[in-house]
């Protein structure tokens, strides 16, 4: 990560995909394969409970083995040669069973779930917090007046409640996809060399099954090597919400202009400021957002272009898509942590949404003005806003409700 992409994200996705972070994931996923292993008879328990005590992050050089990830083309490799030596100290008859089975494409796409459920967790409490700011925006504004502007050209009158609305349905409707999405693609990955668990015999789906129990991941149906169809389609679902979210930042910021001064973002002491007018103040949440919906779009592509992978293992492009992933959540909790800064303190001017209102009004024909911007189009606005906000609130319920669920869930297996 550059000097200048570290601002655009957050502290704590930078985090869940540190180098540090992954590799203990990468160490979740070898000790469970040998407990699940061990449960099915596949290797010996002392074999197993020796390889258990050794998959801890804090006894490896975790720079050595990035370092020599480049010469060997995967973290796997000298991951599980320095797993094997430190075994060895301990136990060395349990050597043989480290990674027994798997291959390097099953500890990295299973800590790669590991990894991308802790961060879509980040992503989806932010955007939480914008939806519940966006929807007590358009309950409060629900009949407040406002300019709605077509092709960036002023038009007829609409509310600024409806206006939250129409920014907060796409987020409601994102939350939902992504714990869809999030459900099919966070799964165990446990094929082996070549898909078949061959050196597992007969026992390949008892230990994907108890894996994925111990893990909290789905048991997929089949290996996904090369079928990545829901694991794109979560990065698309990412992308499509990143995009929503740069929406609503383009919008606050034109309203924010000094001409327009209907909206802008909370103020801080140091959040904004100018290096050379004191009296600007720059959108800096809007331009986060901004920034990760021009970046998204790109990332996304590269998922898709490399969708047509070779075979039953891939050359290049699973390694391209691994390069693209992390990046893509890091702009997606950027952007969510971004509008969940603003929305919530977001100082709305309806005095000058009027003002500028009946600027126009004043400028037009009498009867143009009677037409475009009579009190029975406001209230009609206003109207609409509540049924929405109807519909919108019981989808939200619906969506916090199953995520509740999914988190207790996820909880009790951990404990």
């Amino acid at each position: 990560m550059s000097i200048f992409e570290g601002f655009l994200s957050t502290s704590e996705s930078i985090d869940a995909f540190g180098e540090r972070h992954f590799l203990a994931a990468m160490l979740r996923f070898e000790a469970s394969l040998a407990k699940a292993q061990a449960t099915a008879g596949l290797i010996p328990q002392t074999a197993a409970q020796s390889i258990i005590d050794t998959c801890k992050v804090e006894l490896f050089d975790v720079s050595k083995i990035v370092r020599e990830s480049g010469r060997a083309g995967t973290l796997a490799i000298p991951l599980m040669k320095s797993l094997k030596e430190t075994v060895g100290l301990f136990n060395p008859d349990a050597v043989r069973f480290v990674h027994f089975g798997s291959t390097s494409q099953d500890v990295i796409d299973t800590a790669l779930s590991l990894v991308t459920r802790d961060a879509l967790s980040l992503v989806q409490a932010d955007v939480q917090i914008a939806i519940d700011a966006l929807l007590a925006l358009a309950e409060k504004h629900a009949a407040d007046p406002i300019l709605a502007r077509t092709l960036l050209q002023p038009a007829s009158v609409t509310s600024f409640g409806l206006k939250c609305a129409g920014w907060v349905a796409p987020l409601i409707r994102s939350q939902q996809r992504l714990q869809i999405a999030a459900a099919n693609a966070l799964c165990v990955q446990l094929g082996g060399a070549v898909g078949t668990l061959a050196q597992m015999k007969a026992q390949g789906p008892e230990v994907i099954a108890l894996m994925a129990a111990d893990l909290q991941l789905k048991a997929p149906l089949a290996t996904w090597h090369t079928q990545r169809d829901e694991w794109v389609a979560l990065g698309c679902e990412l992308g499509l919400l990143v995009g929503s979210l740069g929406k609503i930042a383009r919008d606050i910021s034109l309203m924010g202009q000094f001409e327009v001064n209907e909206v802008s973002e909370p103020t801080e002491p140091g959040r904004g400021g100018s290096s050379a007018m004191p009296h600007k103040r720059n959108p800096v949440a809007c331009m986060v957002a901004l920034v990760a919906a021009q970046r998204a779009p790109q990332r996304v592509a590269a998922l898709l272009a490399a969708m047509p992978q070779e075979h039953e293992r891939a050359l290049s492009h699973w390694q391209t898509e691994l390069a693209e992933w992390p990046g893509l959540l890091m702009s997606a909790h950027g952007s969510a942590r971004a509008m969940a800064q603003a929305l919530p303190g977001l100082q709305v001017d309806t005095a000058r949404m009027l003002f500028n209102l009946n600027a126009l009004r004043a400028v037009l024909p009498i009867d143009a003005a009677d037409e475009w911007f009579s009190p029975a189009l406001a209230l009609h606005a206003a109207n609409v806003t509540h049924t929405q906000l109807k519909a919108l609130k019981a989808l939200n319920a619906l969506n916090s409700l199953q995520a509740n669920d999914s988190s207790k869930s996820h909880t009790k297996a951990k404990q």
